[in-house]
C-alpha cells in the first residue's frame, strides 16, 4: 500500500514537471515591411490595373520556419521563425511595393473585386539562406519567375525571372533575419519597375 502511494506521489510529481516546463524560447521575425505611406503612389489618370495571384511558394519554405540549405543539405534555423507563414509575408509586401512606388499601375490584392486588364502571377522557386559550409557567413537567396498576363485571354504578355542575394554580414539569426528584409524590398522594387515596363 505504501509503494503504491509513493509511485502515485511520484507520477504525479513527474506529470506536473512536464506540465511547468517551457519550451525553448523562439524569435519571431517579418520581413518586407514598407515604410512608406499606405496612400497609393500611382500618378497617372487611369493606371493599369494588374491583379495579383497567389504568390506560389516551394513547400520547404512556405510556413513560418526559416530555411537555410548547406550543399545538398537543408534544415530550419532554430530558435527563430517568420510572424506568419513567408508565403503570405511576400503577398504583403509585394502589395505595399506597388503601393508606394508604382507610378502606371495598381495592383489589386486578393481581396478586392475591381476588374483588371493584366495578371501578375509570381512563382516563387527560391527563399532561403545559404551557407557554403557549416558555420559560414549565410547569403540570403530570392528567386521567383514572374508573368504578366493579358486578361481576359491568359496569354502572357512578358515573363522574367528575378534573382536578388544578400549576404548577411554574421551567422547571427537577427543578421539573417535582416538580409531576408532587404533581400524581400529589393526584389520587390525589380518586380515593381518589371511590371510597369511590360504592363501598358
Amino acid at each position: 500500500m505504501i509503494r503504491s502511494l509513493v509511485l502515485a506521489a511520484a507520477a504525479v510529481a513527474l506529470s506536473g514537471c512536464a506540465l511547468l516546463s517551457s519550451p525553448d524560447p523562439v524569435q519571431l521575425y517579418r520581413f518586407g515591411e514598407s515604410g512608406g505611406t499606405t496612400a497609393s503612389a500611382v500618378t497617372v489618370a487611369t493606371p493599369v490595373q494588374v491583379r495579383l495571384r497567389n504568390v506560389e511558394f516551394p513547400a520547404a519554405s512556405r510556413g513560418d520556419r526559416i530555411l537555410g540549405t548547406t550543399g545538398q543539405e537543408a534544415a530550419y534555423i532554430a530558435g527563430a521563425r517568420w510572424v506568419s507563414p513567408a508565403q503570405q509575408l511576400m503577398s504583403q509586401s509585394i502589395e505595399s511595393a506597388f503601393g508606394d512606388q508604382a507610378r502606371t499601375v495598381r495592383l489589386i490584392g486578393q481581396r478586392e473585386l475591381t476588374p483588371a486588364t493584366r495578371v501578375l502571377d509570381i512563382d516563387v522557386r527560391t527563399f532561403e539562406a545559404r551557407y557554403d559550409y557549416a558555420g559560414a557567413v549565410p547569403v540570403v537567396t530570392i528567386s521567383a519567375r514572374a508573368r504578366l498576363l493579358r486578361f481576359p485571354e491568359r496569354t502572357v504578355v512578358a515573363e522574367e525571372v528575378i534573382s536578388v542575394s544578400e549576404s548577411a554580414g554574421e551567422n547571427r539569426v537577427s543578421a539573417i533575419a535582416q538580409a531576408f528584409d532587404l533581400a524581400s524590398r529589393e526584389f520587390n522594387t525589380r518586380l515593381v519597375t518589371w511590371t510597369e515596363a511590360n504592363a501598358g
